[in-house]
């Protein structure tokens, strides 16, 4: 059977993967706003405690993507130490929380290739669902061809998107003489009252930190390259948000009101400057985010096709292109689901649908992360490396993980926001559901999973 190109990834291609799904750039261009509403001056700290537990969590991860890498990665994880039917919850959520971030940055690619076209004095406007149609295919022509040109051109992308946002945020520090703003530095008198519920928000800035362990298959020396490229990418990401955070917030002059009532942070920093300036910052956000899509579709299909391996999805998700050795099929299904459940509601608010993919996003990541936390120390008693540092970190990454899904279903949101957590449910439902049909109807695939579970090789230290 044709398989993914096995060692064909570098360790900086890795890396690629998980910058680009992380988006780094959406951060300042956005959900700063956002952080900074709730938070208020504190907001810098917010970003320090997140990138602290996105750490912890990746080091959980990165312990079982030593030893077991394979493109299924959180699937596999959670199988091979807790069984097949908590494998499957993780991968059928990990699948929806890729598909919906993919959703997400198309759209945050449509806005802000508009907003940097406004900027520039263009007035005619392409229909959104054209903008949906063209990040989709050319997100799918890059996954198709080769998975290092799509990495590398993920990582490309990105950089040069961060050394524009920073460049700005140097811009804005000169106009203050590159004095520190004493009033977000006095820690003992900033306004913590949102600060919990901000770090919520904060970790979602960091979803899709962990892509690079789908990708294990195909990494040279996956045991080494994996966890450094998983931390690594926390690590560079929360450095990114301190400081563009804090920049901007000296910038709306610690009015941290009027930063959360704003749409485009960067753009509102810049104002009075040239207007070249600003589509320069929008085209960062545009190739940020299309670079993001592109990797969320990558790893959507890595997951799809190792499903498909196992007989959970049609076999033809586990297919290979003979000559590209890439998941084409699965990757066909997954930018052809991306266009139509945008196209779909395409005439809403690009704003709402944003945040409403995003938050269905967020939802899959957190479960994953959760059981990724439980099944690391789970595995390493089963293969009797377990020490009390591992059981410490395991549950230090499941609390926080626990944390945040609470944060985010109480106090209630407001409608639509309510309605998430359920439908999020009545999918895991669906998926579990599913699993347990094809235990009666086909036990040979299941009994297949857990030998598979048992006899595949994995990584020791």
């Amino acid at each position: 059977m044709q398989e993914l190109r096995k060692d064909s990834l570098s360790f900086i291609e890795a890396l690629g993967q998980s910058v680009a799904n992380v988006s780094p750039t959406l951060t300042p261009a956005l959900a700063v706003a956002v952080v900074a509403g709730m938070a208020g001056t504190a907001s810098w700290l917010v970003y320090i405690a997140a990138t602290i537990a996105l750490l912890i969590v990746g080091i959980n991860v990165g312990k079982l993507a030593k030893r077991i890498p394979n493109a299924g990665s959180f699937f596999l994880y959670v199988s091979r130490s807790m069984g097949p039917s908590w494998g499957m919850l993780s991968g059928w959520s990990m699948l929806a929380a890729y598909l919906f971030t993919a959703m997400a940055l198309t759209v945050a690619t449509s806005i802000f290739v508009k907003t940097m076209l406004i900027s520039l004095g263009f007035t005619y406007m392409i229909p959104n669902i054209i903008y949906y149609a063209a990040v989709s295919a050319i997100a799918f022509l890059f996954a198709a061809r080769d998975i290092r040109i799509s990495a590398r051109i993920g990582l490309t992308l990105e950089a040069i998107s961060v050394v524009i946002i920073l460049g700005v945020a140097f811009m804005a520090l000169s106009k203050y003489g590159f004095k520190p703003d004493l009033k977000q530095l006095d820690v003992m008198h900033l306004n913590y009252s949102g600060f919990a519920q901000a770090i919520v928000f904060g970790i979602f800035s960091y979803v899709g930190f962990e892509s690079a362990a789908t990708l294990a298959k195909e990494t040279r020396n996956p045991g080494k390259a994996i966890p450094k490229a998983i931390n690594l990418t926390a690590l560079m990401a929360g450095l990114f948000f301190v400081i563009t955070t804090y920049v901007i917030t000296q910038g709306f002059g610690d009015d941290s009101v009027k930063l959360g009532q704003s749409g485009a942070p960067m753009a509102d920093i810049l104002s009075g400057d040239s207007k070249y300036l600003v589509a320069l910052v929008y085209f960062g956000a545009s190739i940020s985010s299309f670079a993001c899509a592109l990797a969320s579709l990558n790893a959507f299909g890595r997951m799809t096709f190792s499903l498909g391996r196992y007989q959970f999805l049609h076999s033809s998700m586990g297919m290979v292109h003979k000559d590209h050795q890439t998941p084409q099929a699965a990757l066909v299904v997954g930018a052809v689901l991306n266009f139509v459940l945008t196209a779909i509601f395409a005439g809403f608010s690009e704003t709402s649908t944003f945040g409403w993919w995003g938050t269905l996003a967020s939802f899959g990541f957190i479960i994953v992360y959760f059981l990724t936390s439980v099944a690391a120390p789970l595995y390493l008693r089963k293969t009797g490396e377990l020490k009390i540092g591992d059981v410490v970190m395991g549950l230090l990454g499941a609390g926080l993980m626990a944390f945040a899904l609470g944060g985010s279903l109480y106090p209630i949101p407001a409608y639509p926001y309510n309605l998430f957590p359920y439908i999020f449910l009545t999918y895991i439902a669906v998926g579990m559901i599913w699993y347990f049909i094809l235990k009666v109807r086909a036990p040979q695939a299941i009994l297949g999973i857990e030998r598979d579970m048992e006899t595949a090789e994995s990584v020791k230290k």
